[in-house]
Formats: C-alpha cells, structure tokens, sequence
C-alpha cells in the first residue's frame, strides 16, 4: 500500500524527515519496505528558468530555423537556435539551459548540451509543453505571462510538487490503516508516546448543505445482511472535466492515473478514508430506484472493463428497476458510470458483508482498491461521514448542487465493542510490569475508551473501526506495539525444558534420511501442494473423484491439492533443465491428498529423482550416468539407514512408470521406483530420461518401529574369500546365484557378492559370465581347507544342478 507523505502530512503536522517517519511506522506495525521520491513533473524542471527573447532573426542556413538571444538572468544574454513558428522578440519563454536533463513522454532521459545548429551556436532550448512534461501540445513554444522576471526557476511558476511515498506492507487485520487518515491517527499514538503531540486534523465537512430536493431517488436494500447499511446523495450540474493539479498529484503519488474529477475524487476519497464510494450517472438509473439485490444464477452483466461475466447466484449487486448497474463492493458496470456528458451523479457510499465482496470477487478473478478494503472490513460507522466528504468535494471541483437528502438504510446499528482487560493478563503477557497511567494514556491515544477503573483492570469500549479487536490479547497487543517492542527488556535468563521425543520421531528420521542424500549430492525440494486442477493425478486420469479441490481457490493454477509428488518434482527439473542445470538429484519430503469414503486423507511421502549423470566427471573418474540401479542402490541405503531390509520385489502396475518395482510388506507396497513414462515427460517439456522413487513415508514411519536391532560381537577367527567365474545363462540373474548359495549353506556362508560381469567375445551365444565372491566365517573357531573345499565344492554342484552354470 502506498502513502503519500505531502498527503499524510494533511492529517497531521510533522517536520520529521521521511526516513524517521518510516521507522515509527514500522515499529508501530505498520511495515515501511521502501521510501521512493515522486515528482509531479519528472526531473521538477530542475535547470529550466523564465527567459526574456531579445531578438529574433531568420537563420541565415535554413528556412524553418530562428536565432535568438534570449537573457536568462545572467550577465550575459545567450544565442539559442529555435524551430518552434510562434518564436518572437519580447516574449518571455521557458528556457531549459545548458547541463539540463529533460524526459520524453516515455521516460527517456536527454541533456541539453553547448552545440551548432546548420553552424550558429546554441546554448539551451526554448521549450515546448511536452518537452518539459507540462501538456502533450507541441504546436510551439510556451508564451508565459509578461510580468515573469528572467531567470526565475520554473518549478516555481508552475508549482512543481515533489513527495515521498511509503510502501507500507500492511498486514491484513489492519484494515483500519488503509487509508491516509488511519495511518495518520496510528502515528498520532506512536508520537504521543514519543512526547511529540501533534493534533489529528478531520477533513471538514461543514459546507456539506442541501441546495433543493428536486430529484429523488429510492433505495431499497432486499438483504440487510449482505449490505448492513447504504448511504446515497443525488448531486445535479456537474461540469464532469480534468482535475485540478492538486488532485490530480495526489493520485499520481500513490501509483493512480486519474481519470476525470468526479471518479478522481471517489478515489481520493477511498486512500483518504478508507471508505470506497461510487458515482453512477443518475440518468441512467431507471425509475429512479436503486435495489441492493442478488440475481438469478447465470445472469450477464458487462462490466467497467468491457468483459461480459455470469454471475452467481450469491453476487450482491446494485440494481435499477430495471438492470444490473454495478457488483457491489467489487466492480463498475459499464454503462452507468459517470462520462463527459453527465449532469447528475448519484453518489454511493456502503458497507458490504466482507465475506460476500471476497467470494464474488474471487470468483470473478477481480481485485479492486474497493475489494481489498470491503474483503477487510471498514468502518461502518463512517460511510456517511465520508459521503459528506465526496459531496463537498464534487462542490467545489465540479460545481455540483445536493439536491437530495442523504438516504441512510442502517436497519441495525452496529453496537461498539466491549472488553475487560486485567492488569495481571497485560504483565503475563508482554513479561514486564507497565504503569497503569502508561496504559491508559495509550489505550486513549489508540481512541479506546476506557469506561472504568477497577484494581483488577479496566473496562473498555473498542472504536468500530478497530474491526480487529476482539479479545483482551488483541488489545494487549495494540499496547505493546504503540509502547514499543524494542522498549521491552530482554531478560538475562532464558529458562527452557528438556523436551522428550521418541527416536522414532518423523521429523528425526526426515533429517537423517535428508542428511544421508544430502551426503550423497542430492538437493532437498520443496513444491507447492496446491497444482492446476487439469494436473493428472497416479492413476494418470483426467477425471479423478478422489481428487480435493479448493472451495475459493487463489487462481486456477492453485485450485487442486496434488495427489502425487512427481508432477511437482518434474516442473522444477523442467525449470533446471531450461537453465542447463541437467544433472540433477534432486528430494522432497512432502504431502499428498485425497478423498476417502469419509473424509479426506493427507499422507506423507519421500520423493527422490534422478536425471542425467550420477556424478560430474574429473581427472580421476568420468562421467557415469544415473540409471535405474543406481536408484535401487541408493533406496536400499534408506533402507538400510532405517534398518527395513524385509521388503519384497515386485514388478510396478504404476501408469507412472514405463517400467520399475514395487517393495511390498505383504500387499502393501511401502516403495514404488523405476523409470518415468515418456509420455509424462512430454507433458513438462523434459526430454530425457527421469528416474523417481516414491516412498510411502507413514509405512516407513510404522515399519521402523517393528525392526528389532540385533547387536552382535565381532567374530575373533578370520574370515575366508573364495571366487567362482560362472559361465550361466542370459536370464539368470545374481538374485538367483544369491539365493541358491544362502539355500546351500545357512550356517557358514556370511555374505555373496558379485563383482564383475561380461558379456562379450570369446563366450557362446547366450551366454554371459558372473565373477561371483563367497565370505565364510565360523564365529566358534578357525575354519580348515577341507571345511572351505567341502562348501565350495556343494555351491558348485547346486549352481549347475539347479542353474546350468558352469565353471570357466
């Protein structure tokens, strides 16, 4: 939100620097992130000064060129070289001088430099009104007053405003600071307890006078509840035209481009109040009624910015007795608004439901100055006070005449809050014992009227605008952050507990499991949960009733909470990818969602991807591609890490994967890995190969708990290596060479490794050849040739009994 400085200062008078203002600001919650400089005119025409044109004569080397002298308050007049047809002797002319920086209508920044024009020296230019950003006339030259003295700075005749603007990141309970006057009553509090009194200046409405009651218009509110009060003003002889400079600066400041006074000053109203408003041309209001209404679901309505948009049967709309005119709280129609050739406006000001103007803007994808107030609550009680304020405004800018009175629908008045706070809950609270008068003179400063004293505390009643404040701690808050959280002392203990938890802690175990990929090269992610509901979900289908979709969501690209974490993890290797990050491995602890029979179901899963090579090359080693067992590998280390090594392989029906496994713990599967579909791929624009793992982590988390870890003591006889080279069969694999050995010998075989493969010359066809080790170990004693040869000796015969190998 951005706050005008010069404006504030309306409200209250300050001679602070900016910077100081802006710190006040912040400690008071009010969050300045930034101080920019605003000039009603760019470069405030620094350089540019009245100059007197002493002569004026034909150039000598072109028919369209004039030289002049022209006396700028130096000792010494200057020769200028003029294209403009309406230059003259004795005229008095905005001169930019030498060294003078001047912007083009785009922004672009020139400087006048000394130089030759067809060989006569120039030094300046007289200007023109779009030159100097004045006007967008270039016709000719401006021709100022004749009594201007030469040399007199033009910032100074054309009143040039400079500014400083606050971007102030408002939090979204503060509604009662967005405006101009909110901001500066807060700062009011925060100076008194700095004890710097200034007095908070209210925009007068003492000229506000009805001059006949000629036209009526009636309104009629059919739901209370949606629209708890309205306001109107009827306002005749209108001259509907540009805005003063005044006006015109205000708006600019804060980032608005005005449009015409009428509309200008709606809007002034809204960032001086904080009250949105709304003028209608009355001659387009048929039956001179107005009825505050919903409309049947499907019904067209056109609004300000040309788009046809169905409403919803619970869109609150403003009605003539005929049409639709406007979506209340929210948005314009586009043809009752105020044009060129309007006499007669009627002038709106209400408080709407804040919950209705959220949903119908959201559903409408509008986001309006006037929404983001009405979404946030404003001051019920000041809608009329601030339709006063716009009626005596349209006055004096626009000549208008009330010429109705000031129709007031407030069916139930909206009574003011009331809170009890204790003395004791204020000292628990913030951890230091505040005096009483302190307290008191801040809750007055915050216009919270305290009704009555007690040794227990004190009764108060919350100002309506302080739609915010409910409870005791709201208002202890409101203390402390006008006291100052910087004036609260920090204490020299720190007391703590020791807190229990459980090694088996999720949040534990994901740090040991992020750590051991972390030690491995991988980078943790962290994806957004919610995805665009056309994202598929695991079973790969368009239509999912599993699905959760967002009741209001922020946009349609945040609509769906996602079923599957590869989606998600595929863009951000697509985004990588699209920058020339391809090796990527990457990890992600993170939830999905669905629907159950009953309910809705959140779990939790790992995600692990892998694209590219598995490791960047170097003078040692070089590069080495990820593949499919290199991800096997690497989930059995988590495994392992956890102590789960009681999972059983089978092959994936995931539409996910082109091909892969599933580990299952009876018909549960706890890992489902292997390669992405193609197809998927193609989705996201990805166009090689991903390899992705999905761990069931609430599996892990319950299996973990069932391991029972067995310690045993290091055997003190050595241990014995033996090799076979077998000659087998293309569709054997090592699984079956490992569990043939273990069946062959349970009580002395320790572990079966496989440590080469070949398959090329030199075998028949086939064929292939696995380089196979055997570690036997006797824990009670030192095993003999014979007991090693007798071991050896059976694994060969069940190898080629049962597998068709053959030793080479």
């Amino acid at each position: 939100m951005k706050i005008s400085y010069n404006w504030l200062k309306q409200f209250i008078q300050l001679d602070w620097e900016a910077d100081k203002t802006g710190e006040l600001l912040t400690d008071l919650g009010l969050e300045v992130e930034g101080i920019s400089k605003f000039e009603s005119v760019k470069g405030s025409l620094a350089g540019v000064v009245i100059g007197h044109v002493l002569t004026c004569e034909q150039h000598p080397n072109a028919d369209r060129l004039k030289v002049t002298t022209v006396n700028i308050g130096q000792e010494e007049p200057v020769q200028i070289v003029c294209g403009a047809p309406n230059v003259a002797a004795g005229q008095k002319v905005p001169v930019a001088t030498i060294g003078t920086t001047l912007y083009t209508p785009e922004g672009e920044a020139w400087t006048i430099k000394k130089g030759k024009i067809r060989g006569e020296e120039s030094h300046g230019m007289i200007c023109a009104e779009d030159e100097l950003g004045l006007g967008k006339s270039h016709e000719g030259i401006m021709v100022l007053d004749e009594d201007l003295l030469p040399g007199t700075a033009c910032a100074e005749i054309f009143e040039i405003e400079t500014d400083e603007v606050f971007e102030i990141g408002l939090t979204p309970n503060r509604s009662d600071a967005m405006s101009h006057f909110g901001v500066a009553r807060d700062l009011k509090a925060g100076l008194e307890q700095k004890e710097v009194f200034a007095e908070l200046i209210t925009p007068s409405t003492s000229n506000f006078n009805v001059a006949e009651r000629s036209i009526k218009i009636d309104v009629d509110v059919l739901d209370s509840k949606l629209a708890p009060r309205y306001c109107g003003v009827t306002i005749k002889n209108v001259l509907v035209q540009e805005s003063p400079n005044w006006l015109k600066n205000r708006l600019k400041s804060i980032g608005l481009a005005p449009i015409n006074n009428i509309v200008d000053i709606t809007n002034y109203v809204l960032h001086e109040l904080g009250q949105p408003l709304h003028a209608f041309d009355a001659s387009k209001i048929k039956g001179n009624k107005i009825e505050v209404k919903t409309l049947e679901e499907g019904t067209k309505f056109v609004t300000l910015d040309g788009e046809e948009r169905t409403l919803h049967a619970d869109d609150l709309m403003i009605c003539d007795a005929e049409k639709p005119l406007c979506i209340a709280g929210v948005f314009g129609g586009l043809h009752s608004g105020v044009t060129e050739h309007t006499t007669t406006v009627f002038l709106e000001s209400a408080y709407f439901e804040p919950v209705t103007v959220r949903k119908t803007a959201k559903r409408h994808g509008l986001n309006t100055d006037a929404s983001f107030r009405f979404e946030r609550g404003i001051d019920i009680n000041f809608t009329k006070y601030a339709l006063k304020r716009a009626a005596v405004l349209i006055k004096e800018i626009a000549g208008g005449e009330i010429c109705s009175e000031i129709v007031d629908l407030y069916p139930v008045k909206k009574e003011d809050h009331q809170v009890f706070l204790t003395f004791e809950k204020i000292n628990k609270l913030i951890g230091e014992e505040l005096k009483k008068d302190t307290i008191k003179s801040i809750l007055t400063a915050l216009e919270i009227k305290v009704n009555n004293v007690t040794e227990a505390g004190l009764g108060l009643t919350i100002p309506s605008y302080r739609t915010d404040v409910e409870r005791e701690v709201d208002v202890i808050e409101e203390i402390l952050r006008v006291y100052g959280y910087n004036n609260i002392n920090i204490s020299e203990k720190i007391t703590a507990s020791v807190a229990s938890t459980s090694k088996f802690d999720n949040h534990r175990l994901q740090n040991i499991i992020g750590n051991l990929l972390a030690d491995k090269g991988f980078y943790e992610i962290m994806t957004n949960s919610l995805v665009p509901e056309s994202q598929k979900n695991d079973a790969n289908l368009p239509d999912d009733e599993k699905a959760v979709y967002l009741l209001n969501p922020l946009s349609n690209d945040l609509s769906k909470l996602r079923q599957s974490l590869l989606f998600t993890g595929l863009e951000s290797i697509a985004y990588n990818q699209n920058r020339r990050q391809n090796n990527l491995r990457l990890f992600e602890f993170g939830k999905t969602y669905n629907k159950t029979g009953d309910g809705y179901a959140e779990a939790n899963h790992l995600g692990i991807y892998l694209s590219g090579n598995q490791n960047e090359g170097n003078w040692l080693e070089t590069d080495r591609k990820g593949d499919f067992f290199y991800l096997k590998g690497l989930i059995t280390n988590v495994l392992e890490r956890l102590g789960i090594n009681t999972l059983k392989e089978n092959p994936t029906y995931s539409a996910l994967l082109s091909e892969g496994i599933d580990l299952k713990v009876k018909k549960e599967t706890v890992v489902s890995f292997g390669l992405v579909h193609n197809r998927i791929l193609k989705e996201v624009g990805i166009k090689t190969e991903v390899f992705y793992a999905d761990i069931h982590w609430d599996s892990i988390l319950r299996l973990v708990q069932q391991q029972n870890i067995i310690y045993k003591e290091i055997a003190r006889f050595p241990e014995v290596k033996r090799d076979f080279a077998l000659l087998l069969d293309q569709s054997i694999s090592f699984k079956d060479i490992h569990a043939t050995a273990l069946e062959t010998e349970r009580k002395l075989l320790k572990e079966v490794s496989l440590f080469d493969v070949y398959t090329g010359k030199n075998l028949p066809e086939g064929k292939k050849s696995y380089a196979v080790s055997f570690t036997l170990l006797d824990e009670k004693k030192t095993l003999t040739d014979k007991q090693i040869d007798k071991i050896m000796a059976k694994l060969e015969k069940n190898f080629v009994d049962k597998l068709g190998a053959s030793l080479r």
